[in-house]
């Protein structure tokens, strides 16, 4: 798995739309996109790895395994959510087990698509959203306070130094400050506003490359601190129904757009969350990893099997660069353009490793 993201908004801002855009659109290229449904509201989609491909051609493995992107699609979230109206306390929940927040925010004019607020106003429905995770956030702390306020007078001092954050968090929170943006560290308490976001501002087709004054708002306001992509869920719709590659390009480029809506989103998360790739080839399986930069090596031999990290030996690492360029594993070896690394090697975007270990 590469990482998981939860879909958020208003009703009616385009999110499930855009939902089924990206994992049709994911479906429409079996070999590139592959697509399963594993409930209602939630997708699975590979993500694209030019990489990948050219080494599994390169080795002749007769099987290759991407790195996936896992999207949930949280049922849209009203004024009062985190008191439980509409839908309110399950999909909160439901956000609290993704890696990252996408914000869908409605960002064009359209007469017979009723917005839940009567105007469109993609800031005050930011808000709107940012303040019911709050309330929530502030809830879930005052329930851990009050457990370590118990072990604190029990002079448990890290119980302590949890307490006197969790404090500092709420009443940031307090303030309309989220988790994420305060000088406190909010991993240890599970926050749904400690969770990167990354906005995206779903405007109608003839804005798609360039944008509108709405998501111009969006990005003046929240563009130095999060992420802001411009996407057109009808477009991504469009695409979505396209089989063919090329076709698929050629209507991009006839839009002025680089890259489809799911291409933004899957390089967007990574660089947010701090991903990167590493593989494993050879001719039975070319496969690709997900770890978080600045792991070692043992770290993520661990991510194949719990088993290469703990009997850690060392690893033999080799770039694609010079994979694809001397024709493999062999050549490269007898190159002398292998290295082995040990236990405090960091791993480099891209590695290919062969980890030797104890059983």
């Amino acid at each position: 798995m590469g990482f998981n993201c939860g879909i958020v908004g208003l009703p009616n801002v385009g999110k499930s739309t855009l939902f089924n855009a990206l994992t049709q659109s994911a479906a429409a290229d079996a070999q590139n996109y592959p697509f399963c449904t594993i409930e209602p509201n939630t997708g699975r989609v590979v993500v694209p790895d030019a990489t990948l491909m050219r080494l599994a051609d390169a080795a002749k493995s007769q099987k290759i395994i991407p790195t996936q992107l896992e999207i949930v699609d949280i049922a849209g979230l009203v004024k009062g959510a985190s008191a439980g109206e509409g839908l309110g306390n399950k999909f909160l929940g439901n956000i609290l087990a993704t890696d990252a927040i996408i914000h869908v925010v409605r960002c064009f004019e359209n007469d017979d698509i009723v917005h839940v607020n009567g105007r469109i106003d993609p800031l005050s429905d930011i808000e709107t959203i940012e303040t019911e995770l709050m309330l929530a956030d502030m809830e879930s702390l005052e329930k851990q306070i009050k457990n370590l306020e118990k072990k604190a007078r029990g002079l448990d001092k890290e119980a302590a130094k949890l307490l006197s954050d969790a404090c500092a968090i709420r009443d940031a929170l307090a303030r309309g400050v989220p988790a994420r943006a305060g000088d406190t560290d909010a991993a240890p308490f599970n926050l749904l506003t400690a969770k990167p976001v990354i906005y995206v501002c779903n405007v109608e087709e003839a804005a798609a490359a360039s944008g509108n004054k709405y998501s111009d708002m969006v990005r003046e306001k929240f563009g130095n601190t999060a992420p802001v992509l411009v996407i057109s869920s009808k477009i991504e719709m469009e695409i979505s129904q396209i089989v063919d590659v090329d076709e698929r390009k050629m209507f991009l480029d006839d839009l002025g757009l680089n890259e489809s809506g799911l291409d933004q989103v899957i390089k967007t998360g990574y660089a947010t969350l701090g991903l990167q790739t590493f593989y494993t080839v050879g001719p039975k399986e070319a496969h690709a990893w997900t770890i978080t930069r600045g792991m070692t090596a043992p770290q993520a031999a661990g991510k194949i099997h719990t088993d290469f990290e703990k009997g850690f030996i060392r690893a033999e690492i080799i770039t694609p660069t010079d994979f694809l360029e001397l024709g493999g594993e062999v050549a490269v070896k007898e190159a002398g353009r292998m290295k082995l690394v040990g236990r405090d090697y960091v791993m480099q975007d891209g590695d290919i490793c062969h980890f030797l270990f104890n059983n």
